[in-house]
Parts: C-alpha cells; structure tokens; sequence
C-alpha cells in the first residue's frame, strides 16, 4: 500500500506532543468577545487535546 500524503490543513491546526497526544487550539476565540465572560477566555487560550473517535482519523491525516 502507498504512502499516505499527509493533510496539510490540519498539520498546521494540529501538533503532536512529545508524549504522542494531538494538541489543538479551542475554537470561539476570535471575534463577538464582549459577551463571553473572562474565565471563559482565559480557558480559550488554553491548549486542548484530541479525544475519542476522532483520535484516529486525525493521525491518518497526520500520517503518524
């Protein structure tokens, strides 16, 4: 079987940490931030991991 190519969209949304988990960014952080309360930006600029089904899928994509 060939070598997968590896989706370029989401290696750049992505990054794998040394310990092999899926390390992401949280969405709804950009923009209308006048009516979301401080605790939940602040929890915004925190990094979040990939869990569950989706795991798997994402490394296809990573080709990892």
């Amino acid at each position: 079987m060939p070598k997968l190519k590896t989706h370029k969209g989401t290696a750049k949304r992505i990054k794998i940490s040394g310990s092999g988990k899926l390390i992401r960014e949280r969405a709804y952080g950009n923009h209308i931030l006048a009516k979301k309360s401080k605790a939940r930006k602040r929890n915004m600029h925190t990094a979040g991991s990939v869990n569950g089904k989706i795991k798997k899928n994402v490394k296809t994509a990573l080709g990892v």
